[in-house]
């Protein structure tokens, strides 16, 4: 008799403590799925200031083409992508368009000085530090999401219940280079 309270004791706290490691795992991968949302609604604001962006450089009759082009497609393929990779991959890909975009328009002083071009800049600088912001706030989340998943013995729940780490938004390769100054 006093085997079989003991047992069930035993199997009582072990049953509170998968679930409250079960429901910690799902606060994790909410706050995960949030701050991807919360980058997702950053880029969108980004992606709905580029054309505006790029109709005031062509109203210049000294655009480059080429830079413009480029920033349009960049900012297509950032649209179309869904898997986090990919979706990484084309942001700095959009991020390094927008950045050669804006080293052509310091040649055109006449661009420079346009109050439009000057409003979606900083527009686009704003937007750009809430993006960064809501990146950090995203591998945090997945850092700790990840950590959870990771560690003994909440990994035995991770694993029984399939639970999968969470892949962090990082630098592109090129973003990673020493920026070369010379005088």
């Amino acid at each position: 008799m006093l085997y079989t309270w003991l047992a069930i004791g035993v199997g009582a706290i072990v049953l509170i403590w998968v679930i409250a490691v079960f429901n910690s795992l799902i606060q994790k991968r909410n706050r995960v799925k949030n701050a991807w949302s919360d980058i997702d609604v950053q880029l969108k604001r980004r992606y709905d200031l580029i054309p505006n962006l790029v109709e005031t450089v062509k109203g210049y009759k000294e655009y480059e083409a080429a830079v413009l082009e480029n920033v349009t497609n960049a900012r297509v393929s950032a649209m179309n992508q869904n898997d986090l990779v990919a979706k990484a991959q084309a942001e700095n890909m959009l991020s390094s368009a927008l950045k050669s975009l804006f080293a052509v328009a310091e040649n055109y002083p006449q661009l420079r000085a346009s109050e439009n071009f000057q409003k979606l800049q900083e527009q686009l600088s704003a937007i750009e530090n809430d993006i960064q912001s809501a990146r950090r706030y995203y591998n945090a989340a997945v850092r700790e999401l990840n950590n959870a998943i990771q560690v003994f013995p909440a990994n035995v729940v991770a694993g029984i219940f399939g639970f999968r780490q969470a892949e962090f938004f990082g630098a592109d390769e090129n973003e990673k280079d020493v920026v070369k100054v010379s005088f």
